[in-house]
């Protein structure tokens, strides 16, 4: 007989003696035996020990079973039972006893042709290897991994099931399990779980599987060689170690999305339920979690619900000796709460109340927070959301926010936001829950910070009594304060609230004397989307006032609101356009979002089909109000609001695109052959101050004195009896000579201003003293039409059109000036876009209503407004206005009817 021992590898971690077993491990009759004192002292240690030498081997300290017992003695593996020895044949070799110290020799014996040899080579492997990760390793660099390997599939049964045992418990060491999986033998691992095998064989072969599904490969490796169907056969084991070991397994597979649709059409969930009634709390733990995994799937749910499986889960949580239960159970019932089916069950059946009741009533944080999640989850659905209010869930989750525990209330808050849907929840919270959520913003947990400001975001949203509950909670500060909180999600929630609050006007006061603009700087400049949509949003609703504007472009906060609008994503986009369209109704911050190149950025924006949105467009407009020539120029049209201004200039039609030159550049370029630029300018000429004080060139004041004085002269010298002819050449050359240089040559850069037009000064002080007084608006309009009709060159008729030479007067201002740029008032022969302009802009100062258009081929008309005073009263009410267009060219002061054929011919050649 041989006999073959191996030297004992001490185990680093418990110095070769079988830790103690917790108590969590053993069976429920075990730990109310140990708790209970019913056994003595030493009985119970022993029991702890031998429970502890099994847990030690990987099995999960369940019932002590030694494998080996259905072949020899319990203590000997795989040794069969003594018989009569007799005599040996002459041709066999007598029986050598072998006596090894050393682990190398036994894994040379792997390769032996005796299935004896191999049986107890095996035995002393796995004792080997029961000692300790370090023979484990010892026995992967032996190179027993691969001889093993074959003894899997070995026709001896003895050699098969000890070769299954050394896997299950090698395969706790990571580098085995790498080779395994490159030697592939997950087959043969398989193919030892097929119910003709002993109970053993099951137990270890599982274990290995166990081991290797912790991996993904391990996992993709036992799912496509059919490893779940068996596994989920051995869950109805009568052997708990099997059970253990397989539902393990299982949960470590269901983790990916294939093993969990495979296990639905397997039907699993019947025997994983039935683990829920074991005896050991680690069977029903790793249960609970995978029905918690799987229960995600709402055809999981009710195979579930179909099985009876709720009923089982409210009575793990009504059985306070199963609080080791409590959390996974509550995990399950939030997945099941979902299917609507299930809620209608569990609310029918008494179910939801004690759920409620349960997590109110617990003072475990896991079970509260895991509750809240339950809710959380459920409340998704509509018609859940409908059944938890009857429960009146809002009590529950405004006494789970008052927890010590910040998990707790992080899972209240997203419960109550996901409540907020329903519109009875919502208005419950208006007595109750905010002020605790605006206390929550002043945690020191971020998380929690974000949590409550998405609970009071969804609270306050559309509803204004939430809003001022809100702000009389003094929640504006702490809200302000998480602008600069760290996490995103807490600045975009805070951002949210505020954009709620601001949407009542006595709160936008409250929170500008918080320095709100000042806070959402560094929100506008953050690089999360999010953030950046939602401080944009919270812009567009504060900066609703003069003050909130002027104090975001003194804090420099238009600059990084600008550089939004360059952005990629759609909805930062369009909140940043929202945000610049509210700020550009003030003038100043209009022209420094112009000044910043916000005009340029929206209009290349509107030129792309996918990036513009209703917001750009409007802002575009807003800002194109605020610089009317740019609007004439590109849009050909100013409407009665848009009033013209001093320093206004009609360049004439650019394409979109174009880019437009400032007045100044204009009037220091040299003339040429392009059209002439229309200059409005009303300022007085200052003459109070004495001349030398001015440069002989920096004053346009001074050259229109000159002109004016020099014009007095010329009509003097005329009263002195000079000829016609000699007059009227005089007062050319030196009207020529009084021309404002508009060059601009020698001007100080600081000190340079648009040339000043003395005539149109006195076309605004004449219609002011003559039109102004008129009642009578249709009056009104044609006296000041026949005004501009005489300024501009009279009445025209139109067979004599060809014939009015206003081109080469305009060429002889050009050179007169010297410059592009002609003030309207030195125009005394224009065409249709003069008079129009000039129409506009007197009507402009005394406050007549119109618009002008321009039209092809230098045509351009000014519409206005009246009532047609004969239907007046037809309808009952006063009629919607007509639009005509004045006649300022053919019969100066006549108005047509917009549309007529008459106003076509005026507008159209």
């Amino acid at each position: 007989m041989q006999h073959i021992s191996c030297r004992r590898a001490p185990d680093s971690g418990n110095r070769g003696r079988a830790r103690v077993l917790p108590d969590a491990l053993l069976s429920r009759a075990g730990q109310r035996a140990l708790g209970r004192g019913a056994l003595p002292p030493k009985r119970a240690s022993a029991v702890r020990r031998r429970l502890a030498t099994r847990h030690n081997r990987g099995l999960g300290g369940l019932r002590p079973r030694r494998p080996w017992r259905l072949r020899g003695p319990p203590d000997r593996m795989g040794k069969k039972i003594k018989k009569e020895v007799e005599p040996p044949p002459k041709d066999v070799f007598d029986p050598l006893t072998i006596e090894s110290k050393k682990a190398a020799t036994v894994v040379l014996m792997l390769n032996s042709p005796e299935e004896e040899i191999l049986a107890k080579a095996c035995e002393a492997i796995y004792k080997f290897a029961l000692k300790g990760e370090e023979n484990k390793a010892t026995l992967l660099e032996l190179g027993a991994v691969e001889p093993l390997t074959k003894l899997l599939t070995h026709e001896d049964k003895i050699v098969r099931r000890n070769a299954t045992m050394i896997f299950g418990i090698l395969t706790s060491n990571n580098d085995v399990k790498k080779l395994l999986r490159e030697l592939d033998v997950m087959n043969s691992v398989i193919a030892q779980l097929t119910p003709e095998e002993e109970v053993v064989i099951h137990e270890f072969a599982s274990l290995c599987l166990a081991n290797m599904s912790i991996e993904y490969t391990g996992k993709a490796q036992i799912f496509e060689h059919g490893g779940l169907e068996p596994l989920i056969r051995l869950l109805s084991s009568p052997d708990p170690d099997v059970k253990k070991n397989s539902i393990e397994c299982i949960y470590n597979l269901v983790q990916d999305f294939q093993c969990r649709t495979t296990l639905q059409e397997l039907n699993a969930i019947p025997p994983i339920l039935e683990l829920l009634k074991s005896e050991y709390p680690v069977i029903q733990l790793l249960a609970l979690k995978t029905l918690g995994v799987i229960t995600n799937n709402k055809k999981s749910q009710a195979m579930l619900r179909d099985s009876q499986g709720l009923d089982q889960l409210i009575k793990i949580l009504e059985t306070k000796e199963l609080n080791d239960l409590h959390i996974e159970a509550l995990s399950v019932v939030a997945n099941c709460l979902e299917d609507l089916d299930s809620m209608v069950l569990i609310q029918q059946t008494g179910g939801l109340k004690k759920l409620l009741t349960f997590a109110e009533s617990s003072t475990i944080p896991d079970i509260q927070k895991n509750a809240a999640k339950a809710i959380a989850k459920a409340a998704c659905d509509s018609e859940n959301r409908k059944l938890f209010h009857e429960q009146e869930v809002e009590k529950c989750l405004v006494s789970l926010l008052g927890s010590e525990s910040d998990g707790t209330k992080i899972a209240a808050s997203q419960a109550i936001s996901a409540m907020c849907e329903n519109m009875g929840s919502k208005d419950f919270f208006n007595t109750q829950g905010i002020p605790q959520l605006v206390y929550l913003l002043k945690s020191d947990n971020e998380e929690v910070r974000e949590a409550a400001g998405l609970a009071l975001a969804n609270l306050t949203t559309c509803n204004p009594v939430n809003a001022n509950a809100t702000a009389e909670a003094e929640g504006i500060e702490p809200l302000i304060n998480t602008l600069s909180s760290k996490r995103d999600g807490a600045v975009a929630n805070a951002a949210t609230v505020l954009t709620n609050l601001a949407l009542q006007e006595p709160l936008r006061g409250a929170m500008q004397s918080h320095d709100l603009m000042q806070a959402l700087i560094g929100p506008l400049g953050s690089t999360n989307t999010l953030v950046q949509s939602k401080a944009a949003l919270a812009v567009a609703a504060t900066a609703c006032d003069v003050e909130a504007r002027t104090e975001l472009r003194n804090r420099g906060g238009l600059e990084p609101l600008v550089e939004l609008l360059h952005s990629k994503n759609d909805e930062v986009r369009r909140h940043a356009s929202q945000a610049v369209m509210v700020c550009a109704n003030d003038e100043l911050t209009a022209a420094e979002l112009s000044r910043l190149g916000a005009l340029d950025i929206l209009e290349e924006i509107n030129l792309s089909v996918s990036r513009k949105n209703k917001f750009s467009e409007a802002a575009y407009n807003k800002l194109l109000n605020n610089n009317l020539p740019l609007k004439y120029s590109q849009t050909g049209y100013l409407s009665s609001s848009n009033i013209i201004s001093d320093g206004f200039y009609d360049y004439g039609r650019i394409n979109p695109g174009t880019k437009l030159l400032p007045l100044k550049e204009l009037c220091l370029q040299e003339p040429g052959d392009q059209r002439a630029v229309l200059l409005i300018n009303n300022k007085a000429v200052d003459v109070s101050q004495p001349t030398e004080d001015k440069s002989s060139d920096i004053s346009y004041g001074r050259s229109i004195s000159s002109s004016s004085s020099l014009r007095r002269a010329s009509k003097e010298k005329t009263r002195k009896g000079r000829g016609k002819k000699e007059e009227e050449k005089l007062k050319e050359e030196e009207e020529i000579l009084a021309m404002p240089k508009l060059t601009g040559e020698g001007i100080p850069e600081k000190e340079w201003y648009p040339p000043p037009d003395p005539d149109f000064c006195t076309y605004v002080c004449e219609v002011t003293k003559s039109i102004l007084p008129i009642t009578n608006i249709k009056e009104q309009i044609e006296v000041l039409a026949k005004y501009v009709a005489e300024k501009m060159g009279g009445k025209i008729p139109k067979d004599k059109l060809p014939d009015f030479s206003w081109e080469l007067h305009i060429s002889e201002l050009k050179f007169q000036l010297k410059s592009n740029v002609i003030p309207i008032g030195y125009i005394k022969k224009g065409i249709f876009y003069h008079r129009a302009l000039l129409f506009k802009a007197l009507a402009d100062k005394i406050g007549i209503g119109c618009s002008v258009v321009r039209g092809e081929y230098g045509r351009a008309w000014n519409e206005v407004k009246l009532l047609d005073q004969s239907r007046k009263g037809v309808t009952g009410g006063l009629p919607a206005p007509d639009t005509y267009i004045v006649d300022l060219m053919f019969h100066p002061g006549g108005l047509m009817k917009l549309g007529s054929k008459e106003a076509n011919l005026y507008q159209f050649l």
